[in-house]
C-alpha cells in the first residue's frame, strides 16, 4: 500500500468497515535506529493484519511539565528521520506542531500535521497547518466538549483544506486525572470526518508533584476495546520497546511487544460489530 493509498483509506473510513487505522510510534524521536526499528516492526504487524498505518513521532516536545524534561534531538535532525521512515517504508508519517511558523517547516518532511489538544483553539496555528495542504489531525482539548471541535474543524475547512481527522484524548477529571467520555466519538463522527481515540494519552495522570506526568498503561486495552466497540475509525497509540527507558511519556506508553496481540483482539471486536 502506498502512502497516498493509506491516506485515502484513513480519510474514507466507510470503505474499511472491517478494520480501523492506527497512528502509532514513540512519543518523541529519540534517534534514527530506534525510529526505524519501531516503524518496521509496526509495519510488519499492520501489513499482516491489514490495518492502514501512519508512523507517529514528535520532532520536538514543547509542552513538558519541567524545564529539565527531554524535548528532542534537534528539529531538523528529527524531521529528517521522520522523512527517512516515510521514504524507507512507504508509509505516511505524522508529527505535532506547536506554533504557526512550524507548519510549513514540518510539512516538508511529513504527511500529517497534528494539532496538540491544548492548542486546538489556536486560529493562526490551524490556518497555517491547513494551508500546507497536508492532512490535519486535531486533538480535542482535555477541557472541551466534543461539540467544540466543529469550530476548530471549520477553521481548517475555511482555509481550503478538507483533509481533517479529529482525535479524542480524554477529559480532565480534577487536577491530575483524565476520563474518557465515549459519547464524544459518535458526536464528532457526525461532523463527517474520521474520528480517532488516543488510547495512551487518555490514560495520563498530568500535573504530578514530581514534575513528570504519570499514567495507567495497564488500562490501554480497556480503553481501546471500548473505543472500537463504540465505532472509532482509528486509534492513536504511543509505543516503545521499553517504555521505562523512553525519554518522553513512558508512563503511559504501550510496550511494543503487546501491540500485535492487542490489535488482533480489536480486529475481532471490529468485525463483530
Amino acid at each position: 500500500m502506498t502512502k497516498q493509498e493509506t491516506l485515502n483509506k484513513i480519510l474514507n473510513p466507510q470503505e474499511n468497515k472491517n478494520t480501523f487505522f492506527i497512528l502509532a510510534g514513540p512519543c518523541a524521536i529519540e534517534g534514527e535506529q530506534m525510529a526505524m526499528d519501531i516503524a518496521g516492526r509496526i509495519l510488519e504487524i499492520t501489513t499482516k493484519l491489514g490495518i492502514p498505518y501512519v508512523f507517529k513521532g514528535s520532532y520536538r516536545k514543547a509542552n513538558r511539565t519541567s524545564l529539565t524534561s527531554f524535548t528532542g534531538i534537534g528539529d531538523e535532525k528529527a524531521l529528517e528521520i521522520l522523512a527517512k521512515v516515510g521514504a524507507t517504508y512507504n508509509i505516511p508519517t505524522v508529527t505535532d506542531i506547536h506554533e504557526s511558523h512550524e507548519a510549513a517547516m514540518a510539512a516538508k518532511y511529513v504527511d500529517v500535521l497534528q494539532i496538540p489538544a491544548f492548542l486546538f483553539r489556536q486560529t493562526d496555528l490551524l490556518v497555517a497547518a491547513a494551508k500546507t495542504g497536508k492532512v490535519i489531525n486535531i486533538k480535542k482539548g482535555q477541557f472541551a466538549a466534543a461539540s467544540a471541535m466543529k469550530f476548530a474543524m471549520q477553521k481548517v475547512l475555511d482555509s481550503g483544506n478538507n483533509q481533517v481527522i479529529l482525535t479524542d484524548r480524554g477529559n480532565m477529571f480534577g487536577y491530575g486525572d483524565l476520563i474518557v467520555d465515549y459519547r464524544n466519538i459518535p458526536e464528532m463522527q457526525a461532523m463527517r470526518v474520521p474520528v480517532v481515540m488516543d488510547i495512551t494519552h487518555s490514560l495520563q495522570q498530568p500535573n504530578q508533584g514530581s514534575g513528570v506526568t504519570g499514567g495507567k498503561p495497564e488500562l490501554i486495552e480497556t480503553i481501546a476495546k471500548a473505543a472500537i466497540a463504540v465505532g472509532a475509525d482509528g486509534l492513536f497509540v504511543e509505543t516503545h520497546p521499553d517504555p521505562s527507558e523512553a525519554k518522553s511519556d513512558g508512563a503511559n506508553m504501550l510496550k511494543l511487544d503487546l501491540l500485535e496481540p492487542l490489535l488482533e483482539k480489536l480486529l475481532r471486536i471490529k468485525q463483530v460489530i
